[in-house]
C-alpha cells in the first residue's frame, strides 16, 4: 500500500510515527546520507528545529553538524555491504551544548530494492557523563598504580636502609662487644695507667718526639731493650691524638704461638679450622678508629709479614675462612727490641714491611742511661707497690739509693720495679731494704765487641743459674726477668739455652 502523496509506504509513515515515542535521538538518513526525519528527542537533545534539519546532509547542519569524516565511511559502508554499522563513538564540539561523547549506531531500513530506496537509522546516545567518569576512574586507577609503584619503591627503599641500619648496628655491635671483652682483658692485667716518669735528656727527647707525631696518623716504630717502657710510650701517644676515644689495642707478638697469631690477629670464621665452633672479630676490627700496638713485632712469622704489609698499605684484610675484604681504619704503632735491619739481612724480616714501620722511629734509652731519673722512678714505684701491699715505707737509705743507681740494669724499668717489690716485702719498719745483691756489671758484660743477643744470652743464663733453673713461680727466673713463663721460654729457645 502506497500513500499518494508522500508516494512511500505507509509502513514507512508508520515507522516514522513510531520514532517519536521513543527517548532517544532518531536521524532516518537516505542513501546521499541526507536527514529524511528526525525524532522529537533529537531536536530537544540539539536544540534544533525541523527546518534546520531535514533535507540537509548529515555533515552541514549548522550547529549540530558532524564532522567526523570516518563516520561518512562507516554509514557508506552500512549501505552498500553491512546491515549493521558497528558501534562508533565520536567527540566533538557542539555549537548550543558543547563537546559532547556521542555512541552511534546505524541500521539499513530496506522498503523498495532499488538501492537509492534505502534509509538509515541512525542512533545517537550521549555517553559523555559515563565516559568522563570512566576516564576519571582510568585516571585515578593509573594515578593510584603511579603512587603505589612509588609507594612501593619507598618502601624498598627504606627496607634496604633499615636492612643496612641494622647491618651496620650490629657489625658496632660485634666491635664493641670485642672491645668490651678486649678491655676487660686489659683492666685484669693493669689496674691504672702509668705515667712515664723521669726528667733526664734521654727521656725529655722521647717525648718531644711523642708530642710532635701523636697528632697525626704516622705509624711509629718504638726501639729500645726489653723493660724500657716501650709500651708506655705507645699509649702516651694514643693519649695524646685524635683518636684518644677509641681503643688503644695491643698483641704481644712474642706471647702467642705462632699458630694462633693469626687468628689473634685477623680474626676466622666459624669452621675455619679445627676447634673454630664460632666467628672470632680480630683485634685490627676491635681497634678500627683506634690505635693497633703491636709488640715485639720482631717475633712475627714471616708468613704473616705480607698480611700486615696489606694492612698498612691498604687498611683491609680478610680473616680466615672468608673471602670478604674488611676495611680498616687504625694506627699501627710497633715495638721491637729487635735490630730489624740485621733481621732484614739475615732474611727473617720483610725489607717491604721495615721500610713501612720506619716511618717514625722513637728509641727508648735503657735505665743504665737514665741514672737522673732513677731516684724519681724508686720514689714512685716503692709508693705504689707499699700502698698495694698495706705498708709504709718512709725512708730510701743513701746506700740503697746509690746501689740502684749504679746497677747495669739489664732488665732495665721492669726488673727496677721487681727488685723494689722484693725491697719493700723484705722491709718491716718504714725504711726500704734490699733483698737482692746489686753488683756492678762484670768486665765481660761491658764488652763493647758483643751483640746484644749474645749479651740477652749470658743475662739470661746467669738469672737462672742464681735460681737454679727455676723458670715459674715465686722467685723464678721469669719473675726476676720481668717475663712471662712463655716468653722466657721462647727466648730461651731462640738463643739456644738449655740445661746440661
Amino acid at each position: 500500500m502506497i500513500d499518494g502523496k508522500s508516494r512511500r509506504p505507509v509502513f514507512v509513515e508508520v515507522f516514522f510515527n513510531i520514532l517519536g515515542s521513543i527517548r532517544q535521538p532518531l536521524l532516518v538518513l537516505d542513501y546521499d546520507l541526507n536527514v529524511v526525519k528526525a525524532n522529537r528527542h533529537y531536536y530537544l537533545k540539539f536544540v534544533s528545529e525541523p527546518t534546520e534539519t531535514e533535507g540537509k546532509s548529515l555533515f552541514e547542519l549548522g550547529s549540530q553538524s558532524w564532522n567526523i569524516p570516518k563516520l561518512k565511511e562507516s554509514l557508506e559502508a552500512v549501505l552498500l555491504d553491512n546491515a549493521v554499522m558497528n558501534d562508533f563513538v565520536v567527540e566533538q564540539d557542539f555549537e548550543c551544548i558543547g563537546r559532547r561523547i556521542m555512541h552511534l549506531n546505524a541500521s539499513r531500513v530496506l522498503y523498495r530494492k532499488s538501492a537509492v530506496s534505502q534509509l538509515i537509522l541512525l542512533s545517537i546516545e550521549d555517553v559523555t557523563d559515563n565516559e568522563l567518569h570512566k576516564r576519571n576512574l582510568e585516571e585515578l586507577v593509573q594515578q593510584r598504580t603511579v603512587d603505589c609503584v612509588s609507594a612501593q619503591e619507598e618502601a624498598d627503599k627504606r627496607r634496604q636502609a633499615a636492612e643496612d641500619a641494622l647491618a651496620e648496628i650490629q657489625s658496632l655491635k660485634e666491635q664493641l662487644e670485642a672491645e668490651r671483652a678486649y678491655l676487660q682483658e686489659e683492666i685484669k692485667l693493669e689496674n691504672n695507667h702509668e705515667r712515664i716518669v723521669g726528667q733526664s735528656d734521654g727521656l725529655k727527647y722521647v717525648l718531644y718526639k711523642v708530642e710532635q707525631i701523636a697528632s697525626s696518623d704516622t705509624t711509629v716504630l718504638i726501639l729500645g731493650e726489653t723493660g724500657t717502657g716501650k709500651e708506655l710510650v705507645a699509649r702516651a701517644i694514643h693519649d695524646l691524638s685524635l683518636r684518644k676515644n677509641k681503643a688503644l689495642v695491643k698483641v704481644n707478638c712474642a706471647a702467642l704461638p705462632a699458630n694462633l697469631i693469626e687468628s689473634e690477629l685477623f680474626g676466622h670464621e666459624k669452621g675455619a679450622f679445627t676447634g673454630s665452633h664460632a666467628k672470632h672479630i680480630g683485634r685490627f676490627e676491635v681497634a678500627n678508629g683506634g690505635t693497633f700496638f703491636l709488640d715485639e713485632i720482631g717475633e712475627l712469622p714471616l708468613e704473616l709479614q705480607g698480611k700486615l704489609l696489606r694492612v698498612l698499605q691498604d687498611g683491609e684484610f680478610e680473616r680466615l675462612g672468608s673471602t670478604h675484604t674488611i676495611k680498616v681504619d687504625t694506627r699501627i704503632i710497633a715495638a721491637t727490641n729487635r735490630n730489624l735491619e740485621e733481621e732484614v739481612r739475615k732474611g727473617r724480616f720483610r725489607e717491604d714491611l721495615w721500610y713501612r714501620l720506619n716511618i717514625f722511629p722513637i728509641t727508648m734509652p735503657p735505665l743504665r742511661d737514665r741514672q737522673d731519673d732513677i731516684p724519681l722512678l724508686v720514689e714512685f714505684y716503692v709508693g705504689k707497690i707499699a700502698k698495694r701491699m698495706g705498708k709504709t715505707i718512709e725512708v730510701i737509705p743513701t746506700g740503697v739509693m746509690d746501689a740502684l743507681q749504679h746497677y747495669h740494669w739489664p732488665g732495665n724499668i721492669r726488673e727496677l720495679e721487681n727488685v723494689l717489690e722484693r725491697a719493700v716485702i723484705n722491709s718491716s719498719g718504714p725504711k726500704l731494704r734490699l733483698a737482692d745483691e746489686l753488683k756492678k756489671p762484670s768486665k765481660e758484660l761491658c764488652t763493647i765487641s758483643k751483640t746484644l743477643a749474645a749479651v740477652e744470652r749470658d743475662y739470661i743464663l746467669q738469672v737462672l743459674e742464681q735460681t737454679r733453673w727455676k723458670i715459674s713461680g715465686k722467685s723464678s727466673a721469669a719473675e726476676i726477668l720481668g717475663l712471662d713463663r712463655s716468653t722466657l721460654r721462647a727466648r730461651m729457645s731462640k738463643l739456644n739455652i738449655q740445661k746440661f
